[in-house]
């Protein structure tokens, strides 16, 4: 049987971390983070390369280690909410894998975000309209690249990654 490697595509908060790492521990996968493969690989926090090469220079190293990972087999890939910005990325990942859409309301995802200080785009006076903002920007890419789309508010993670599995059960993806 086929074994692809699954990607978690979605914006911040909708739980793509959470979901992967219980899913590549089912399917005995590697889990990879790629915000936190950045972390390792530049040995500095996400927000700190926002602060010195701003936001086209964070995407540029996305790109760099999405291309890398995606390329990897037997992968659950945890990708940026931005991941779906740069066309590149959105090339690798519906020709490499399977792609999963974790969709939240954007009310849940400013539960979820409130106190992370990780995240530089909502670092602004009103976090709210930026997600709002970047929903509407980013959604027709999340939609298109999806061969999986998962409302995860409300919904256990052990509940999402059955979903996920029943679904590469029958199309025989894994």
């Amino acid at each position: 049987m086929h074994k692809e490697s699954i990607f978690l595509i979605g914006p911040m908060g909708a739980g793509k971390s959470t979901v992967g790492r219980a899913l590549a521990e089912r399917l005995q996968y590697e889990f990879v983070d790629s915000d936190h493969e950045i972390e390792a690989r530049t040995g500095a926090t996400i927000p700190m390369i926002f602060d010195i090469e701003g936001e086209s220079g964070f995407r540029d190293r996305e790109e760099t280690v999405i291309d890398e990972l995606s390329q990897r087999p037997q992968i659950i890939l945890a990708t940026g909410g931005g991941v779906v910005e740069r066309e590149e990325n959105r090339k690798h990942l519906r020709s490499r894998g399977f792609v999963v859409y974790l969709k939240s309301p954007v009310e849940a995802l400013i539960q979820r975000t409130r106190h992370d200080r990780n995240r530089p785009l909502l670092q602004q006076a009103n976090p709210e309209k930026v997600l709002r903002d970047l929903m509407v920007k980013r959604e027709p890419w999340y939609l298109e690249m999806a061969d999986l789309v998962i409302e995860t508010q409300q919904v256990p993670v052990h509940r999402v990654v059955k979903t996920i599995l029943d679904k590469l059960s029958d199309e025989n993806v894994v």
